[in-house]
């Protein structure tokens, strides 16, 4: 067997896998029913992966690895809160559009237990969660604010791959109430700091309308107001 052709069969084994845990979301697939899918015996599944929980971590891992390339394919928006916005979105699909390996990733718990591939996009959501709180931009703890994003995304994600179909109003629905929360735009209150916050999502949600730069710089004004940057003279 050639090096291509064992990786080759090997990821056709994780497909397969995948495959299967999609179609029974929850449920518990048979090893022989992977190997009767790529056409092997059950020594080669062995030989790869050991046994089955060793396949399904591999499967956990790929999954991990292809989310985070679709991820780096990305490009940032330049504002952390947008980025979160884009994240939750990408997120979403990568659920859609591979529930196999998505119900493996977040949907297979087992208490006190992390896959160790998810720590990557969860320190990737904390970054970003603690940049908008360096720019005084939540009302939360950074790392608050990334569980609370964390949680309901894949509890949005679940839930549609559950459907079998995308649901866009949903998923911005709940995506819009957890920024709120975290960004503070959603409080009641007329006060100037409530305001900011308020103008600066909903500048940071729709780019398109005053330019990438010109949002940009909107931001750091509004920001730089909110922190009391005044003297007396100025007011």
């Amino acid at each position: 067997m050639t090096e291509v052709a064992s990786l080759d069969t090997r990821t056709r084994l994780l497909n397969a896998a995948a495959d299967l845990i999609a179609a029974t979301p929850g449920e518990d697939f048979s090893l022989r029913a992977v190997c009767d899918a790529v056409g092997v015996k059950m020594p080669t599944l062995y030989h790869f992966f050991g046994n089955k929980q060793g396949l399904i971590e591999a499967v956990i891992e790929r999954g991990f690895d292809m989310y985070l390339s679709a991820k780096s394919a990305s490009e940032s928006s330049g504002d952390p809160i947008q980025d979160l916005r884009m994240g939750w979105d990408a997120h979403v699909s990568f659920g859609l559009e591979n529930p196999g390996f998505y119900t493996l990733m977040y949907g297979k718990v087992r208490p006190g237990y992390s896959p160790e591939a998810q720590s990557k996009p969860s320190e990737i959501l904390r970054s970003l969660t603690r940049r908008a709180e360096e720019q005084g931009r939540l009302v939360v703890g950074y790392e608050q604010a990334a569980a609370h994003i964390l949680a309901t995304n894949i509890g949005v994600t679940l839930r549609l791959i559950i459907q079998g179909r995308a649901d866009p109003d949903l998923s911005a629905g709940v995506r819009e109430g957890v920024l709120a929360a975290i960004t503070g735009s959603g409080q009641a209150g007329d006060d100037g700091q409530h305001l900011g916050h308020s103008v600066i999502e909903r500048a940071a949600a729709h780019p398109e309308v005053l330019g990438a730069a010109e949002t940009q710089l909107l931001i750091q004004w509004i920001s730089r107001l909110g922190e009391g940057e005044w003297t007396e003279q100025d007011q």
